[in-house]
């Protein structure tokens, strides 16, 4: 089980945590600021013309949002990580059915935040939030606790 949980919030050079943690919090910002209008109305944030379901309009709203303060505080990462890259693939994938552009002229539809979130997102589901984040002080008491039985 430890093995399990120390998986989760691997243990990396001092250089890189900080990385992980800048980007990390930034883009959690953005998620949030983001997300804030749409949680504000998770159902209908489209517009009662939208082709989409409220369900995955609130699905969307409840990623970016939490996502962001997930990110914020490295706080259940894996999680965030993947609603985020679920929301950004969708996000990606609309961009590329109206054949959009990777960048736009200004004002122009493009997907290229949409991919860079997507790659984020990735990364933070793969390398984890680092360890100046909420999930790694968990994981560390969570050892200490083990060693102690």
């Amino acid at each position: 089980m430890e093995q399990l949980f120390s998986s989760l919030v691997p243990v990396f050079s001092v250089r890189l945590t900080l990385g992980l943690t800048i980007v990390r919090i930034l883009s959690g910002l953005a998620f949030v600021h983001h997300g804030w209008g749409k949680i504000q109305n998770p159902f209908g944030w489209m517009g009662p013309e939208a082709p989409v379901p409220g369900i995955f309009q609130a699905l969307a709203a409840i990623s970016e949002f939490f996502g962001g303060l997930g990110w914020i505080f490295g706080f259940l990462t894996p999680l965030a990580s993947f609603g985020i890259l679920a929301t950004m693939t969708v996000a990606v994938g609309f961009h590329l059915s109206r054949g959009d552009p990777f960048v736009g002229l200004p004002g122009q539809p493009s997907y290229e935040l949409a991919a860079v979130y997507w790659t984020i997102a990735l990364l933070l589901l793969i390398a984890g939030p680092g360890q100046f984040s909420l999930d790694s002080l968990i994981i560390q008491r969570l050892k200490k606790k083990g060693n102690q039985v």
